[in-house]
């Protein structure tokens, strides 16, 4: 038997076996770990503040985990390949505005407001990608100059005020009607909530069963390798950041739906906690892993800790604090797990 027989028959023989590998990885572990610091969260704020168990904050909480964990299941995406974004906040507000513009401007039926609000947000992703892609200019400058260039939009297309959506009948509906408590009243689960896991579905299907999204962890992997082989790397970067606002389209519709308007100056700080849920759940900053799964984890991980200190009536400069420590754990977290890799 050769040496390099050998050597491969040892490094069979400590490899783990695939369920085994797939249970112990880093990925796997960050999300037990980020899962049962939620379980922990959730105990202790119970305890803490009797209010906090309450159906009215429970759904309160639900509610602003959507529009969050959208966000982040937008980021996941981007973060996957390597890169970053930070204009998915004031994209979704863009996009809110630009549905505003249609259905209370124009007073056109709803349907081409929400088609305006995701194409938009299909639009503005996909000017991201190009300038990362084919101009090569680092996806944190890219996404900095447009995540600028959007919050200036937002204020100049709405002149600078609210865009409110009292003559839109039922565009409340999309955020806040309940389907399932049509079915089940003792359950009034917010329709914004259903989205989100179905949207979550869907992108959980695309990241692991199709092209688009092989071609994501590639990307995140090695990106040099993926161009060596003949693969057109432009354009399936250019396709996920388009994918991603798109996403950030529902998000921005969710949003408005929610409040019955478009605030123009809304959004900017939306991307720190989306980042932050992706990275807590689990997605490798250096890209190359994660998972939609570990991203909706930490979205209700940071909705549970800002909606528990509120209940606990802690200041909000201290809750930003917090929210800040959070972020640095979260990536040192990160660093961590991927030299255990």
């Amino acid at each position: 038997m050769t040496l390099q027989s050998d050597t491969a028959a040892l490094s069979n023989q400590k490899r783990p076996s695939g369920f085994r590998a797939r249970i112990f990885s880093p990925t796997a572990l960050q999300k037990l770990l980020a899962f049962a610091s939620l379980i922990l969260m959730l105990i202790f704020f119970s305890f803490a503040s009797p209010a906090f168990m309450q159906i009215d904050n429970i759904l309160g909480i639900l509610q602003a985990t959507a529009v969050n964990g959208v966000l982040a299941i937008a980021s996941t995406f981007v973060i996957i390949t390597g890169g970053i974004d930070l204009s998915v906040g004031t994209l979704m507000t863009f996009t809110a505005v630009i549905c505003g513009v249609f259905l209370s401007y124009w007073h056109l039926p709803m349907w081409t407001g929400v088609l305006a609000a995701i194409g938009t947000g299909a639009l503005c992703g996909s000017i991201s990608g190009t300038l990362t892609a084919k101009m090569k200019i680092p996806p944190f400058i890219a996404t900095l100059g447009m995540m600028l260039l959007l919050k200036g939009l937002s204020l100049v297309v709405s002149a600078d005020k609210p865009i409110y959506f009292t003559d839109t009948e039922n565009f409340y509906m999309i955020s806040q009607d309940s389907l399932i408590g049509y079915f089940l009243p003792s359950v009034p689960v917010p329709n914004a909530v259903l989205i989100l896991f179905l949207l979550a579905i869907v992108s959980s299907i695309t990241l692991n069963r199709t092209a688009l999204g092989r071609y994501t962890f590639a990307l995140g992997s090695n990106e040099e390798a993926v161009r060596l082989s003949g693969v057109n790397v432009d354009r399936w970067k250019i396709a996920i950041y388009a994918l991603g606002g798109s996403i950030c389209g529902i998000a921005g519709l969710l949003i408005a739906s929610r409040l019955n308007s478009a605030q123009p100056a809304l959004g900017q700080g939306y991307e720190l906690e989306a980042i932050a849920a992706v990275v807590i759940g689990g997605t490798s900053l250096s890209g190359g892993s994660g998972t939609i799964l570990g991203t909706i984890i930490g979205a209700f991980i940071m909705s549970v800790l800002t909606n528990g200190l509120r209940i606990m009536s802690v200041a909000q400069e201290w809750q930003i604090v917090v929210t800040g420590l959070i972020i640095i754990l979260a990536v040192y977290a990160d660093i961590l797990r991927r030299k255990r890799g």
